[in-house]
């Protein structure tokens, strides 16, 4: 490969990451997460699952999501808040709030990274600054990955959804760098790409399905298939 790197390439100091379907495929962790949050509820609250079987939970928590939009920059309050009114609401002891909380926070950072994601950040965190930007509640301390990072930056923090252009602005601040030196790779078009590109950084748009771009107002400087391709990319060497 041609040592001297594309452009939108040339110039990046640091690449931030996307977690959630970036690194790992989110579905599965979060319907195995829910599974395990109700049963453990079922276990401590006499006929719960008979009056709210799995579906009607998943359905009152969807609900519980679309009426509560003042805590979408944080996933975690918003699961407290909708464990404490379910617990009252189904006659449980209020008191099993936090250890329903932990319940499900464990079980939701049971993540299995994609195939060479490990080893592509590893490979990136010896020329670059790598951080991670995420609206989720996905803790890199508990999944084990946290060394692999020199920043974390969460909406929670910052007090923003994703993609408000705030959120990548202090992304920027936390990496000292300027914001066209950064790189933010994700797989939502506008949560990642259109928030970070409004931020002034580059971007990286995660396509594995091959899907069409479906915005007219942007566009990512790079589509790739997953975060493995970006060693290539940026013609790092493996260890030898």
């Amino acid at each position: 490969m041609d040592s001297e790197e594309p452009r939108p390439l040339a110039g990046i100091a640091c690449i931030t990451f996307d977690l959630d379907d970036t690194l790992w495929d989110c579905a599965p962790v979060i319907e195995a997460a829910e599974r395990t949050l109700h049963d453990w509820l079922d276990a401590r609250c006499p006929g719960f699952a008979r009056a709210l079987p799995f579906e009607a939970f998943i359905a009152e928590r969807a609900r519980h999501y679309r009426a509560n939009p003042r805590w979408h920059h944080d996933m975690t309050a918003l699961r407290r808040d909708f464990l404490q009114q379910l617990l009252v609401r189904h006659g449980c002891d209020p008191g099993l709030l936090q250890a329903a909380l932990d319940v499900f926070l464990q079980a939701r950072n049971a993540v299995c990274l994609y195939h060479n994601a490990a080893p592509a950040l590893e490979r990136l965190g010896r020329r670059f600054r790598l951080g991670v930007v995420t609206n989720g509640n996905a803790d890199v301390r508990r999944i084990g990955i946290d060394h692999l990072f020199d920043f974390v930056v969460t909406t929670a923090e910052v007090g923003v959804p994703k993609p408000d252009p705030r959120l990548y602005r202090t992304v920027a601040d936390r990496s000292g760098l300027a914001a066209e030196r950064i790189l933010h790779v994700g797989d939502d078009p506008e949560r990642d790409v259109w928030g970070a590109a409004m931020a002034g950084m580059k971007t990286a748009w995660v396509n594995p399905r091959n899907r069409a771009w479906p915005r007219t107002d942007c566009r990512p400087d790079l589509v790739i298939g997953s975060v493995d391709e970006l060693p290539v990319l940026f013609a790092v060497e493996s260890a030898s």
